[in-house]
């Protein structure tokens, strides 16, 4: 938590309080327009923290459709008092409801529609931290999780912008009758909480969506190509196609491939056999961070910690594949000698 937001916040509810309690706005007891005032600080704070989320463009839109709004409803409420067909109080209700209704009308599509106004004329500061800079979050990665840890360690910085639409997908897998997706898409939900606690990321939300695309990947890819944004992700196929429409993709998956510890022909591992192999007199084992290890001659040493030597390395899209030779005549030599070196000394 911002200490110092907080304390901002608590001193400008004091103020109103005070306020209310020595001018006393409600007339008759003091103690209801006190509590009047604190009502309206926390309204204007619960307001505040709401407005702190979205983004600039989002502001800016609400901004100029609330005054487009606020000067279309005063040229008609100004043609409604000139021709004075209305009593007065009914002509000072109908402008005041046609006031509210334009400036809410258009605050709220401005809002709507702010995501699409090209900032870039305004300078390049404000277009360096408004598109480039944004990452737009896919539901597989937030249900993975890793991508808390990668903004933890600080490789990963600048605005996550979450699509209603994706929180949407969330939502529905968290009430999901099935138990694995239920679980996995809270799971996606508390990772977005973790996010939003994060120093050096700003977590947005955009309600920008794409009614005539039904497929969420396609409406990631459009949002994306309108903002000029990169899309994290750890779906394969999601990659592929944003990659062929012109969208950059961060990929988790590739990030961890990328961070393997590197292995070369002719060098000896110790590793664990768990199982057998496809092919014959083949065992299976696997390193801490989940790389297969595919071991000839190792069938019947499964539940044995051996010494293989590495004979080639494959990279796949699912990751990296270790194949190697367990030679037992190594292993058996190995002993006669030092059986050897026992009965000398």
């Amino acid at each position: 938590m911002n200490w110092d937001v907080l304390l901002i916040r608590i001193i400008f509810a004091g103020i109103l309080i005070a306020a209310g309690y020595f001018l006393r706005p409600i007339a008759g007891d003091v103690w209801l327009s006190v509590s009047g005032a604190g009502a309206l600080a926390i309204a204007i704070i619960f307001f505040e923290t709401r407005v702190r989320r979205a983004s600039l463009k989002t502001l800016i839109g609400a901004a100029m459709g609330s005054i487009l709004g606020i000067i279309g409803a005063t040229l008609i409420g100004f043609l409604i008092t000139v021709q004075g067909a209305l009593p007065p109080d009914v002509r000072a209700y109908v402008t005041l409801a046609l006031l509210l209704l334009m400036a809410y009308v258009g605050l709220m599509v401005g809002a709507a529609k702010g995501e699409f106004l090209d900032l870039s004329a305004l300078g390049g500061l404000l277009r360096e931290r408004s598109q480039r800079n944004v990452k737009i979050l896919d539901t597989s990665v937030i249900i993975d999780g890793r991508i808390a840890d990668i903004v933890e360690t600080g490789f990963l910085e600048g605005v996550l912008l979450i699509p209603n639409f994706i929180l949407r997908e969330l939502q529905q897998i968290a009430d999901s009758p099935d138990t694995h997706k239920r679980n996995r898409g809270r799971r996606g939900l508390d990772i977005l909480q973790k996010l939003q606690t994060k120093h050096g990321v700003t977590v947005q939300f955009s309600e920008v969506d794409f009614p005539e695309l039904r497929d969420v990947d396609q409406k990631l890819i459009e949002l994306a190509k309108q903002l000029d944004a990169k899309i994290v992700t750890n779906d394969f196929n999601l990659n592929k196609v944003a990659q062929l429409r012109g969208v950059e993709v961060l990929n988790i998956n590739e990030l961890a491939n990328a961070l393997k510890p590197v292995v070369l022909p002719g060098e000896t591992m110790r590793v664990f056999i768990l199982k057998e192999g496809k092919e014959a007199n083949q065992g299976v084992a696997y390193l801490d961070d989940g790389t297969m290890v595919v071991v000839d001659n190792a069938r019947k040493m499964i539940g044995k910690t051996i010494e293989a030597t590495v004979t080639s390395v494959l990279q796949t899209t699912a990751g990296k594949m270790i194949f190697g030779r367990y030679v037992e005549e190594a292993r058996s030599t190995r002993g006669a000698r030092s059986s050897q070196a026992a009965e000398d000394s």
